[in-house]
């Protein structure tokens, strides 16, 4: 079985799971090297995840995936949340970054900062205090979440 077939059999194995803890799958890695393959797992929710919930949830895709016999061999799988700074490159992390403060570096070296607010195939658009900006997705050399901190920082 191909990488990208064994990656989309992973996910339609694990996506169910994820959504019963109410949880949104940002994003899936399989890197299966020899002697043991590594699962990463970025879930989150509205107000994030807890450290908690990402052992449960490890516990239980665990379970499902040697139950379901998707991975030969051994396998370490890792659940975590995407991260602040957390970098966007599949087309499923711009949708669910939508909402939220994004940097994106242009070819020619300029940068763009702003909330997203629209991912299309041929765009991203931004609101930056206010002002629209579009940004045609073919110029956007790297694009990540800018961290939000939500409480003051001590001095």
């Amino acid at each position: 079985m191909e990488e990208a077939q064994r990656v989309a059999l992973i996910e339609e194995v694990v996506a169910p799971v994820v959504g019963d803890h109410g949880l949104e799958l940002v994003d899936l890695e399989w890197r299966g090297l020899r002697p043991r393959g590594v699962l990463r797992l970025f879930v989150d929710k509205r107000g994030g995840i807890g450290i908690g919930e990402c052992e449960r949830l490890s516990r239980e895709i665990g379970d499902v995936l040697d139950a379901a016999a998707v991975i030969e061999g051994g396998y370490d799988l890792e659940v975590s949340s995407p991260g602040l700074d957390r970098q966007l490159r599949k087309e499923r992390e711009y949708r669910w970054a939508v909402g939220k403060q994004v940097r994106c570096w242009l070819a020619g070296g300029e940068e763009v900062r702003g909330r997203l607010t629209e991912v299309t195939s041929e765009r991203l658009v931004l609101d930056r205090e206010g002002e629209r900006v579009e940004v045609g997705r073919a110029g956007v050399t790297k694009a990540r979440l800018e961290a939000e901190v939500p409480w003051p920082r001590k001095a």
